[in-house]
């Protein structure tokens, strides 16, 4: 396994108390995007979920913190559609953000060991450092079966007065990316060597509404977006997705 943060020094008790134990047979979900260039190494789906027990303040999307809304669907039956929308797309894997992936880890499991099954990876955003997740995961098969199943894990709070401007996909120093099976352990040594670009997509619905996912800080998001229509989101600054 390889490892590339920074210590954790501040952020109190953010990402600290266990998350409930949910049930395995329902998903609370609120958005797929079958392909994406903004959400991790590659072409990948990307999968966010509503509900978040972290909340970091200043979060990208704090619209999904409620644990109410979104869609409710079975995982199993997720999984088989969005694992066949992935192979159509021709993408490499799956990305979990939110809202907080291990609020809802059994149901999320079974959608990332499905995407594994079909040969592709899965990363993970999560609030929680992994640490913590390891240690609750020799008590809870729900955590530990997520963790087994993710290639890529981004982890830790977002914290928004320590931003991190050099590495990709996350928003503050304190975070951790973190290669968890070989896939991704190449990728995790060139940020560490060389750092990383962000990027950010922008689609315009036929109705005017704009929908934004990938990277950008609240001045660029400004200029990019300006006149352009009803936002569907308003980030304050670059925040972790998770």
């Amino acid at each position: 396994m390889t490892l590339l943060a920074a210590p954790r020094t501040a952020g109190g008790e953010l990402g600290t108390v266990e998350p409930l134990e949910r049930a395995a047979d329902a998903l609370r979900w609120s958005r797929f995007l079958p392909s994406t260039a903004a959400e991790g190494p590659g072409l990948r789906s990307a999968l966010w979920v509503q509900g978040c027990s972290v909340r970091c303040p200043g979060c990208f999307n704090p619209q999904l913190w409620a644990e109410r809304g979104g869609l409710i669907g079975n995982p199993a039956e997720l999984a088989e559609s969005f694992v066949a929308d992935a192979l159509g797309a021709g993408v490499e894997g799956i990305t979990l953000l939110g809202g907080e992936p291990f609020d809802q880890a059994a149901a999320l499991a079974t959608i990332a060991e499905a995407f594994r099954a079909a040969g592709l990876t899965v990363m993970t955003f999560t609030g929680y450092p992994l640490d913590r997740l390891t240690a609750w995961a020799a008590s809870r098969p729900d955590i530990s079966r997520l963790l087994a199943a993710t290639d890529l894990l981004i982890d830790g709070p977002y914290l928004r007065d320590q931003p991190d401007p050099v590495r990709p996909w996350l928003g503050s120093t304190n975070q951790g990316i973190r290669a968890l099976t070989p896939a991704y352990a190449d990728d995790v040594a060139a940020i560490e060597r060389d750092g990383g670009l962000d990027r950010l997509e922008i689609r315009i619905r036929p109705d005017g509404r704009i929908d934004v996912n990938g990277w950008a800080d609240a001045a660029a998001l400004e200029d990019l977006l300006h006149d352009l229509g009803p936002r569907q989101d308003r980030p304050v600054m670059k925040a972790r997705r998770a």
